[in-house]
């Protein structure tokens, strides 16, 4: 009998050890081949980050603004012109500036109207909205229309072949996200969207009324005003434009101003 319980016992013990030790090589398995989570990015690295992207396209937003401010100056040169009865013909200048902001010169001629439209669509826009926009269309210039196409602002095109077909394109759909040749032009068809397409013709009233008001229109404060008349940009519509803000105010220590 007490052979028979000390063989017992030595059996449970032998199924003892092998148990635990299966259990413990078994789990160590499942542990090793867990994805660890990253480790979140330095707050150093994201400033790094953000402060490359934005110094990259700085210098096409201050191009495209020096450019409007001439095509501006040289439309305030017709208007003084038409004020004081000494334009007596259209200048090639004009018929240009017609072309470019797609508003045609009446029959009659330049009239106060056409010139107060044009107004409103040739004038600059700040550093802090159109650096935002870019960051949230793009996803910080990761994006693969950002990368393979230069489009740093989701700016459509409607031409078979012209751009980059979105992968979750709805079924019937036809449009395509524009390609560039370089982040220039993106900047440059983002400024003549924004400026003379009839979606943002609110944007471009509230800037009209800041101007008239003498508001800086490149500051941080004039951003955010600016971005109430962005509803149509996004389908996520107020919620878009939130975002912007937040955005806006959040980076706050990137803008210029300049």
């Amino acid at each position: 009998m007490k052979k028979k319980i000390i063989m017992a016992l030595a059996i449970l013990a032998f199924w003892s050890v092998y148990y635990y030790q299966n259990h413990y090589n078994q789990h160590s398995k499942e542990e090793a081949t867990k994805v660890k989570p990253k480790a979140p990015m330095p707050v150093d690295d994201i400033h790094l980050k953000k402060q490359k992207f934005f110094d990259t396209l700085r210098p096409g937003i201050k191009k495209e603004n020096a450019r409007v401010v001439e095509e501006r100056h040289e439309l305030l040169d017709i208007k003084k012109q038409f004020d004081d009865g000494d334009l007596t013909s259209i200048p090639s200048k004009a018929k240009q500036l017609a072309e470019d902001y797609e508003l045609a010169i009446p029959e009659t001629g330049i009239d106060d109207a056409w010139l107060d439209t044009m107004l409103n669509r040739v004038n600059v826009l700040p550093q802090s909205l159109v650096l935002t926009q870019a960051a949230n269309e793009s996803a910080w210039g990761t994006s693969r229309f950002a990368k393979e196409g230069n489009n740093f602002f989701g700016q459509w095109c409607y031409v078979e072949g012209c751009g980059l077909v979105p992968l979750q394109r709805a079924e019937g759909a036809t449009h395509e996200v524009a390609k560039f040749d370089s982040p220039q032009e993106s900047i440059h068809a983002y400024f003549m969207n924004v400026n003379r397409n009839n979606a943002y013709k609110e944007l471009r009233d509230i800037r009209a009324k800041l101007s008239g008001n003498e508001q800086d229109l490149k500051s941080q404060a004039t951003a955010l005003e600016l971005t109430n008349g962005l509803l149509s940009y996004s389908e996520r519509g107020q919620d878009y434009v939130d975002d912007l803000q937040a955005m806006i105010k959040h980076n706050a220590e990137f803008w210029t101003d300049k």
